[in-house]
């Protein structure tokens, strides 16, 4: 018995890392949907991504390894579920939950059936709510009337697998009620529909069946469903499952207390798996025998099995199909964890890239807006301080036209002159309040600027009587009561067309003010035949010429400002008279309405 020991410490040890070896079938889908997922994640579709794990779990649960099954299944559900396919979280999600009943899960298999059932059409949304209700309703009457309900789904969508499955929860229930008879009628159901089109469901159901006959003690009939089993095509093509059948008809006999028919069994077991090189098979086989042996006391058979099968183990491992497939299909999934873990490396470089990007992207964009808020600000500064200069322009104009009024003032005292120095006096308090008045806008209404400037002239004509005359005319076209035009900025050119060249003519001269419409325009014309720019240069005394002007200086300047803070083409031109003597000025600027 030691030695028999050692020989199990011994295997142990040679199997310790072994586990159920995957059909050829297994191995082979997942070699090729592991390839799929390769090209997948190189190409970054996320899509085929889910598809290559939910046909890999699909794999692993048609081989009823369901533990696998729901780790891929997991895996693809997730993917699904970021990219919002509907169809296909509900088609993951129920097979998920089936996985997860299939291994005792309850709780997680109501919640993906649920879930499955929330994004389902409505003929599936009806099948994921009867199995939600089968598995959380205690009532072996709602789980029966919900199950009964999946059968008739099943058999009108002719879902062999799905109706399988349902015949045998129906027989579950059956078996919790005690109701033997119905239970047997299920089962048998269940594997008659399971075997035609999914021999690892047939299986499974043909192992609940012998188990409830042998629960039952009916083991006559389970060896007869055993048996039949035995029988059929798919487990006579499958040596590893012929191996395990057998095994398992052996185990009837061991529970039925016959003991020599359940050693001549896993005899026939121990050969076959031997022929046909399962290893694994082969010692589970051993084992069942040792421990039979051990029973009976038959220690010199047990000893004869295991130098029978120690010797032949090497050139078994070596000729083991299944433990190269095995090493495979472990090889894949090493692969896939490797892919897994290369797509999360480049997510995150991704998602440190895209980061660092809109990092970037923010810190521009905050730029720009400081620019074009320093920008806007400065500009802003730029129209503020443009508009002082042209207050302080306008305010510059009446000191200095108060300056020469008064000039004329001084002159009609010194003449002793009362009475017109009091007729000036009266008209020159009107002009200053409709020039004070007028002093805070850039532009006023046409007839106010008209009214200042036939005043202003009024008052030169009674300084300067024998000098000059003047006209003035408006075009008719023009609306004096809308129109608007830039205050004080007409009078500086009459001053010094009054000042600089008619005043010093030896006979009376003559000025003419014209305004007159010109398409969109306002065309002003000032005409005097005084003795011209260049003569009026000349006969400047030493003290003007010392004295700088600030009129017309103040004037050009107002106009350059009018043009950029109000966007508009004001054009002044001052020439001298070719074939006659005097200065022209021509000033044009768009119309401005109310």
């Amino acid at each position: 018995m030691k030695m028999l020991r050692l020989f199990t410490v011994f295997f142990s040890v040679i199997f310790v890392n072994m586990v159920h070896a995957q059909s050829g079938n297994v191995v082979g889908e997942v070699r090729m949907q592991t390839k799929k997922l390769e090209k997948a994640v190189d190409t970054e579709d996320e899509s085929a991504q889910a598809d290559s794990y939910y046909n890999i779990g699909e794999t692993f649960f048609k081989d009823g390894n369901f533990r696998k099954s729901e780790e891929y299944y997991a895996k693809a559900k997730a993917i699904y579920e970021k990219l919002n396919d509907r169809s296909n979280i509900e088609k993951t999600s129920r097979k998920l939950a089936q996985s997860q009943e299939k291994q005792n899960k309850f709780i997680p298999a109501i919640s993906n059936y649920n879930r499955a059932a929330e994004v389902s059409p409505p003929k599936s949304r009806v099948l994921n709510s009867n199995d939600v209700t089968r598995l959380s309703v205690s009532s072996p009457e709602a789980k029966e009337e919900a199950i009964q309900s999946n059968i008739r789904l099943n058999e009108k969508e002719k879902d062999n697998s799905a109706l399988a499955t349902s015949y045998s929860q129906m027989a579950d229930v059956n078996i919790q009620q005690n109701d033997i008879p119905k239970a047997e009628a299920n089962l048998t159901s269940a594997y008659r529909i399971s075997k035609k089109e999914a021999p690892q469901q047939a299986l499974e159901i043909n192992q609940k069946l012998t188990d409830f006959y042998v629960d039952n003690r009916k083991f006559d009939k389970a060896i007869a469903t055993k048996k039949t089993m035995l029988k059929e095509d798919f487990v006579k093509k499958n040596s590893k499952k012929e191996v395990e059948q057998i095994r398992e008809l052996a185990d009837i006999y061991i529970k039925k207390n016959d003991p020599e028919e359940a050693i001549g069994l896993l005899k026939k077991s121990y050969r076959i798996a031997l022929e046909k090189r399962h290893t694994l098979e082969a010692r589970k086989s051993v084992k069942k025998l040792d421990s039979l042996y051990s029973v009976s006391g038959n220690t010199d058979a047990s000893v004869k099995l295991y130098r029978d099968f120690l010797g032949k183990l090497p050139e078994l491992v070596s000729k083991d199909k299944s433990l190269v497939d095995e090493k495979i299909l472990e090889d894949n999934e090493q692969r896939i964890t490797q892919l897994e873990k290369e797509k999360q490396l480049k997510d995150e470089l991704i998602r440190k890239k895209n980061v660092f990007n809109y990092s970037l992207i923010a810190a521009v964009v905050i730029l720009i807006a400081l620019v074009l808020f320093i920008f806007r600000t400065l500009k802003k500064v730029q129209v503020k301080n443009k508009k002082i200069a042209l207050q302080s322009l306008r305010r510059e104009m009446n000191p200095h036209f108060i300056f020469n009024s008064l000039n004329s003032v001084n002159h009609f005292i010194a003449t002793n002159n009362e009475l017109e120095a009091n007729q000036y006096l009266t008209r020159f308090s009107k002009l200053m309040r409709c020039v004070m008045e007028n002093s805070t806008e850039d532009f006023i209404p046409f007839q106010q600027e008209l009214d200042l400037l036939q005043n202003y002239l009024a008052l030169e004509k009674t300084r300067f009587a024998d000098k000059f005359d003047y006209e003035i005319e408006v075009d008719e076209n023009l609306n004096t009561q809308s129109l608007k035009v830039p205050g004080m900025l007409v009078q500086p050119f009459l001053e010094n067309a009054i000042w600089h060249g008619l005043r010093y003519r030896t006979t009376k001269g003559f000025l003419t003010l014209h305004f007159e419409k010109e398409d969109q325009n306002l065309k002003i014309t000032i005409q005097d035949n005084g003795i011209g720019i260049e003569e009026s240069k000349k006969q400047k005394t030493e003290h003007q010429k010392a004295r700088k002007g600030r009129g017309m200086k103040n004037t050009l300047e107002r106009i350059a400002l009018l043009n950029d803070l109000h966007h508009q083409d004001i054009q002044c031109k001052i020439t001298d008279k070719k074939n006659a003597q005097g200065v022209a000025v021509e000033i044009t600027y768009k119309l401005l309405n109310k």
